[in-house]
């Protein structure tokens, strides 16, 4: 019989979802991870151009860096810093009014890309790939319902996906949630962000090390992915602001680009030659819940995880993973 004692299933592959799933791995537990998409790694993307002459651009284009607050993430940081998956990108970055600005804070960036790190955390986990899960149902055990029509069955659940989604599967599978468990998820909100990926036929103006804030405009981030070391020729990655991201997140691309690129005028030193449009619906969230986790035992054992929970950051996402997990262990402990 499956039990909360004995199995897991992790709803998103993303860093929460992959810390938790190492976690329960490493404790004895059986955990298989379900991610509608062809990867790993969530927010935590890279993306390759292919150009002319057999050449590729390279772009982070999620999450860009993340940084180490606490000595719980610390732990993990050293270890990836160890294996050579990351490395330390840059302390601080230029804005338009201070373009030496630095805080001495230490950012780091996966290696050769920030889809290094979630590829390097999945290597030893049961993940299935191009699997949508459109329901989570309860009965003696959870039951997952895929887009594909499968079923699979686990003691607990861990949801990592954006509050909204998860709540949607919660909804259709008819599973009951805690009354005040759904209204401390219900008001949970994301901003958007369309990310303007362009190639360039010659070095930018980013300045050194190739990260830009623009502090106000279409524009909340730039950053040179040659001069971060992951892209062989010039290319540039632009995340339009919330407000931008949110008037324009069902424009046609031409528009999009059209207006990022106008806006980003005093950076691109070279004329644009390619650009691809990726618009991330859930971005960041608006605000967070006041705990790295959501635990509640009924139905079933079920642990809520992600960046809206203990921050909008990497390393926030990976805290709550780690949270969920161990609430899930608590729960089995009792029993």
């Amino acid at each position: 019989m499956v039990t909360a004692a004995t199995s897991c299933v992790v709803v998103g592959a993303g860093i929460s979802g992959l810390l938790a799933a190492q976690q329960l791995q490493n404790a004895g537990l059986r955990v298989t991870v379900f991610e509608a998409g062809g990867r790993v790694g969530g927010r935590i993307a890279s993306y390759a151009m292919a150009l002319p002459g057999g050449k590729r651009a390279v772009f982070d284009h999620g999450a860009q860096y993340f940084t180490v607050r606490s000595d719980r993430f610390r732990q993990h940081a050293e270890q990836w810093l160890d294996a050579g998956v990351t490395r330390q990108w840059s302390t601080g970055f230029a804005t338009p009014g201070a373009p030496s600005y630095g805080d001495g804070e230490p950012r780091y960036q996966g290696v050769p890309h920030m889809a290094a790190l979630p590829t390097h955390l999945a290597r030893a986990l049961d993940i299935r790939l191009n699997t949508p899960i459109t329901a989570a149902q309860f009965t003696d055990r959870w039951s997952l319902l895929s887009e594909q029509g499968n079923r699979f069955e686990g003691g607990a659940l861990i949801l990592t996906p954006p509050v909204p989604q998860s709540l949607a599967l919660i909804e259709a599978g008819n599973a009951a949630l805690p009354v005040d468990t759904h209204a401390a998820l219900s008001p949970i909100k994301y901003d958007p962000c369309l990310a303007l990926l362009v190639a360039l036929d010659g070095p930018s103006n980013v300045l050194e090390p190739g990260g830009l804030w623009p502090g106000s405009g279409a524009i909340s981030w730039l950053a040179d992915n040659a001069q971060k070391g992951i892209s062989p020729v010039p290319c540039l990655t632009i995340h339009g602001s919330p407000e931008f991201s949110r008037g324009y997140f069902d424009a046609p691309e031409e528009e999009v680009a059209r207006l990022l690129l106008v806006e980003s005028a005093p950076w691109l030193g070279a004329k644009a030659i390619a650009h691809h449009l990726v618009r991330w619906r859930y971005s960041s969230p608006v605000a967070v819940h006041d705990q790295p986790t959501l635990f509640c035992s009924s139905p079933g054992p079920l642990a809520f995880a992600g960046d809206a929970f203990a921050g909008p950051r990497v390393e926030g996402a990976a805290l709550s993973g780690l949270a969920a997990a161990a609430a899930i262990l608590a729960a089995v402990n009792r029993d």
